[in-house]
């Protein structure tokens, strides 16, 4: 019974640490940015599109397939960024341990 209470001691505590980096991951914005920066994204902790900046030199009606190219891959360079200070989050708020296949993070 000991290692039962010591486990859900622990248990208890990564909780607490996995409450703290969700609400630290709130507050967190994200820029991703593409073309050399004439095209950034800001996303929030969740994954929300929160703006985007567009160089006002972009702004040509003939270019817009390229326009709408560099505004997607400002989104995903911010998502990939998203993702991996989350990974980093996770990994320090379970202290490396790795989370059973399928259980996820409730955002």
């Amino acid at each position: 019974m000991k290692n039962l209470a010591g486990l859900m001691k622990q248990a208890s505590q990564m909780q607490q640490k996995m409450q703290d980096m969700q609400a630290k991951l709130e507050t967190m914005e994200i820029t991703g940015a593409s073309g050399a920066g004439l095209v950034s994204v800001v996303m929030s902790g969740k994954g929300d599109l929160k703006s985007v900046k567009i160089d006002p030199k972009l702004v040509d009606p003939t270019e817009t397939e390229m326009l709408e190219d560099l505004i997607l891959a400002a989104h995903r360079a911010a998502k990939t960024k998203l993702d991996e200070a989350t990974a980093a989050a996770m990994h320090e708020a379970t202290g490396g341990i790795q989370l059973p296949a399928g259980m996820k993070l409730p955002f």
